[in-house]
């Protein structure tokens, strides 16, 4: 079937192509009306064509998905999805307003500004996580707010919906996010945990608050993985009036073990939006980093690895080795092959998380 021409007054599906807005590396953005729909609405529609990237489709499908399942302010509200078959795209809410991508030359920003949009932005992880979606890329680019003051998280196409198929995980067995917000447990494979978002959110926080990323701006996966064993400059060490109640935060924010970082957005927003209820450990004193017998002990301690790594039981299932089973079908009757239907469809929905492939010759 031939593909819908993307072009401005072109129309999909009802949706007519008003403005074309934006083109990234995955997908391009158009503003779009439909006369039954007065709600402002964006149509996000993937780059898919000869040598393009198979994660960019695997992610758009990942989207399309979760954003359905999706509702509150903290995320741009759904309103239609197009078959892969046709023209692939997803229609959704346009938001008023800018992500956080301009502010980025005007760092650092003012401390209290810098724990007002971090504890908006944890809030508004605390929604989603609430609906059982880790995001897993956070980043000022993917960060809007409204204009009643709310923060909007945007682009789900790395997500992990812990009540649905990981696609991801499934088709890829490289990390997938933006390398300097990426935490330690998404480079070894871990895409269900919750605190992943929040060592994203003290990334960030870093960044906002000193103007310098706490790993550096480095792409390969060598520079990635020193995240686990070598800690961050302590903000103190290079701003003398960091406040010690936000180094507190964004040092916990950003301990190498998930269990050592707040328990949930919902407290790292209160810790935020409390300054004066921060409990200070040694963290918000510290203007060195870790001496580097600890980093060696860090870097060559098994264990730490495997409890940095170690998933959840769902997630160890759903990372399970694929099982191909071929079975020839040509010479059989109908009511085998319906019994052989029926056979599979009970071990699917006996077990949570299971999928189907079907391969064909």
């Amino acid at each position: 079937m031939v593909r819908p021409t993307l072009e401005p007054g072109s129309t999909i599906d009802g949706f007519r192509l008003e403005e074309f807005v934006h083109q990234g590396g995955m997908a391009t953005l158009w503003r779009v009306s439909r006369d039954d729909v007065t709600l402002p609405m964006l149509m996000k529609v993937p780059i898919i064509g000869e040598g393009a990237d198979p994660a960019a489709i695997v992610s758009f499908e990942m989207e399309q998905m979760i954003m359905p399942r999706l509702e509150g302010v903290h995320v741009p509200k759904f309103i239609a999805a197009g078959d892969f078959a046709v023209q692939p795209y997803i229609v959704m809410e346009r938001i008023a307003g800018k992500t956080l991508l301009p502010r980025l030359p005007k760092l650092p920003l003012p401390y209290a500004e810098v724990a007002e949009i971090g504890a908006k932005v944890a809030t508004a992880l605390c929604a989603l996580h609430r609906q059982h979606v880790v995001h897993l890329d956070i980043k000022p680019s993917n960060i809007m707010f409204r204009p009643t003051g709310e923060a909007v998280l945007l682009d789900f196409g790395l997500s992990h919906h812990n009540q649905m198929p990981d696609l991801m995980q499934a088709e890829f067995r490289v990390p997938f996010g933006t390398a300097p917000y990426m935490s330690p447990e998404q480079l070894l494979g871990v895409r269900s945990n919750t605190r992943s978002d929040l060592f994203a959110l003290g990334v960030l926080l870093y960044f906002f608050s000193t103007g310098v990323r706490p790993f550096g701006e480095s792409e390969t996966m060598y520079g990635m993985r020193r995240r686990l064993w070598r800690d961050p400059v302590p903000p103190r060490s290079m701003k003398p009036d960091y406040p010690a109640w936000l180094q507190e935060i964004v040092l916990r924010c950003l301990e190498i073990e998930p269990a050592w970082r707040h328990p949930t957005a919902a407290q790292l927003a209160f810790d935020l939006s409390h300054p004066d209820q921060v409990k200070l450990t040694q963290r918000s004193e510290r203007l060195k980093r870790d001496p580097l017998s600890t980093v060696l002990r860090r870097r060559f301690n098994k264990e730490l690895v495997r409890s940095i790594a170690e998933p959840p039981p769902a997630a160890q299932l759903a990372s399970a080795p694929i099982v191909a089973v071929a079975i020839d079908l040509a010479a059989e009757s109908k009511s085998i092959n319906d019994e052989l239907r029926v056979a599979a469809g009970r071990i699917l929905t006996g077990r949570a998380r299971r999928m189907s492939s079907c391969l064909t010759t």
